[in-house]
């Protein structure tokens, strides 16, 4: 065990939950640090239940092709923590990593807080005493309660399409969900919304209207869509006539759409000719990625290897219309390899995907034990009428995949997955 595991494990340690979403616990902590969320550069917080990390990959892209250095906190890691800290640009080096979290524990003192409580202090703190432009800040889970729901007073708010994800946590509504996500609007910040369902728009409205907040919608106040093979975005400053984004899907328009109405609503100093090389150059793991490597000579010529993290409906939506475009350029059979966590409904994940699969072969996801058996995901989905069997590894997965001649493998359902297979693919983020 490296000497930044044993150091989280014992931060894991200090709570009996691992999620317990209150802010009580930290702003002591805070306090006692110095009031490190008080000494960040300009902060631009970004809730929702999908296209978070797209998002910010995005206005990272567009700042740092205009010049500009930017920290980054994302969450959860594909491969190694130190992927959650970004300082200016950069990873975190695993001894500060290390030391900035022995100070935080030895402040805490074995008080009760959870893991993402004290690390997002100890990366508050990193934030604090290292220079950079702006401030990327994702949240983990909802917004009211999140962790990183501690700034008073960021330069701007940007809040993606809200849709059901972590019920037993937000609510059981689009509405109630809604609500925890506008918990991270403030008074004074600007706000840009990204496309919304009717129930959650209303919610999103009538928390800005109490915070005098009057945020730009997507759909409404800006545009961006895709034109032959460009992306054209519209709101009331002009048109923008783009390179289409780096980041494969459909969706991905959408997404880039929602970070340039923020540079441009926030004031960022990014020109139209940065925002074209951000949108070439922006890169964002495990979302639609091709794989190469060792994992993909598994399968046979003419096959191809892709991978996203996507592991809500939404996200499957996202997949299956990406998966269906990809087929209609260029036909190929759909072979599904796909782990859960045990909080999700592989049959509710597979729905998009009906009619569009020739094989599914399912797994557990290798050191989570709050995952789904390769046995359940593999009943549960042929229940919904797929064609699925369970299989012991990526490596047996892929095997059997590659009896389908010319297949377009996806591996999905996981974030935890996603990071297992970059691992053994020996392709860490960086």
């Amino acid at each position: 065990m490296s000497r930044t595991d044993a150091i989280l494990k014992r931060l894991a340690a200090l709570h009996p939950k691992l999620i317990d979403l209150s802010l009580d616990r930290m702003l002591p902590l805070l306090e006692t640090l110095g009031r490190p969320q008080d000494r960040l550069p300009p902060v631009i917080h970004v809730a929702g239940t999908n296209a978070k990390g797209s998002t910010i990959a995005y206005l990272r892209a567009f700042l740092e092709a205009a010049g500009k250095s930017v920290h980054v906190y994302n969450s959860p890691h594909l491969v190694r923590f130190n992927e959650r800290i970004r300082l200016a640009g950069k990873l975190v080096d695993t001894r500060r990593l290390n030391a900035v979290l022995e100070r935080v524990e030895a402040v805490n003192a074995g008080r009760p807080i959870t893991f993402f409580e004290v690390t997002t202090v100890a990366a508050m703190v990193l934030y604090a005493e290292s220079k950079a432009d702006y401030l990327l800040l994702e949240t983990g889970m909802g917004g009211t309660y999140d962790t990183t729901n501690i700034v008073a007073h960021p330069l701007g708010v940007i809040i993606t399409p809200v849709d059901l994800d972590h019920q037993s946590y937000l609510g059981n509504t689009i509405a109630e969900i809604a609500v925890s996500k506008a918990g991270i609007l403030k008074r004074g910040s600007k706000a840009v919304i990204g496309l919304q369902q009717e129930e959650g728009r209303a919610v999103i409205e009538r928390a800005a209207h109490r915070l005098g907040v009057r945020p730009i919608w997507q759909g409404e106040d800006f545009h961006g869509t895709a034109q032959d093979g460009r992306l054209v975005y519209q709101d009331e400053d002009g048109l923008l006539d783009l390179p289409p984004p780096a980041l494969l899907g459909a969706h991905q328009f959408d997404n880039a759409a929602l970070a340039i109405a923020a540079t441009r609503h926030f004031g960022l100093p990014v020109d139209e000719a940065a925002i074209a090389r951000g949108l070439r150059q922006v890169v964002w793991p495990a979302r639609m990625m091709p794989l190469q490597g060792e994992l993909r000579d598994l399968l046979g010529p003419g096959a191809e290897l892709w991978l996203d993290g996507g592991h809500n409906v939404h996200g499957a939506t996202a997949l299956a219309k990406a998966m269906a475009e990809m087929n209609r350029a260029r036909p190929a059979p759909l072979v599904l390899i796909m782990g859960m966590m045990n909080t999700r409904n592989p049959a509710d994940f597979l729905a998009p995907f009906a009619g569009q699969t020739q094989a599914i072969f399912t797994l557990g996801v290798p050191g989570e034990p709050n995952a789904h058996k390769a046995d359940t995901i593999a009943r549960q989905a042929r229940a919904a009428g797929f064609a699925a069997s369970p299989k012991r590894s990526i490596v047996s997965a892929l095997q059997a995949a590659a009896q389908v001649s010319g297949a377009r493998v996806l591996i999905c359902g996981s974030l935890y997955l996603a990071g297992d297979v970059l691992a053994k693919n020996g392709t860490p983020p960086d």
